[in-house]
């Protein structure tokens, strides 16, 4: 179980966020979820600026669930900065999206997605989902050293 450690929810679909944060609830990880809604806001979250600079409120994740397709900034131009960042670019980030399209796993995986979920469409489903999410990213996998207490609270600027 997750202790003082925080999942980013990247998500533009209302609908689609309450589902997956029901479903995190549901799974036990109530309060371990944190959602934004475009990629715009999860690049200020990520830095700590604007309406996230309360890193006490607004902690930095250990893990983005990123959707990629979104008005706006999408998931692959999150990615992209993401992975661009020096004090960011260790973040785990598993697209978490509705696209089955192979030519979307590729770019993510060639943009440094670590894992790539097709959402379920049912709720049991989406559950289910998050109860293995949480044994594999929580219990088995094996992690990179997380950014130090002083280094969390420095932001990329780019």
């Amino acid at each position: 179980m997750m202790q003082n450690q925080y999942i980013l929810l990247v998500e533009d679909d209302v609908n689609d966020a309450v589902l997956i944060q029901r479903a995190f609830q549901k799974a036990g990880l109530r309060g371990s979820l944190k959602t934004v809604r475009s990629g715009e806001q999860a690049i200020q979250y990520l830095k700590g600026t604007g309406e996230f600079a309360d890193r006490a409120g607004n902690p930095l994740p250990f893990l983005v669930l990123l959707d990629l397709k979104m008005a706006g900034m999408n998931g692959f131009d999150v990615l992209q900065w993401l992975k661009g960042q020096p004090d960011l670019k260790r973040l785990l980030v598993v697209v978490l999206t509705s696209s089955n399209v192979q030519a979307d796993v590729d770019k993510a995986y060639e943009l440094g997605a670590n894992s790539y979920l097709v959402k379920p469409v049912g709720f049991d489903e989406m559950v289910q989902m998050i109860r293995r999410f949480e044994v594999y990213w929580m219990e088995i996998n094996r992690v990179p050293s997380s950014l130090s207490p002083g280094n969390r609270a420095a932001t990329a600027t780019n």
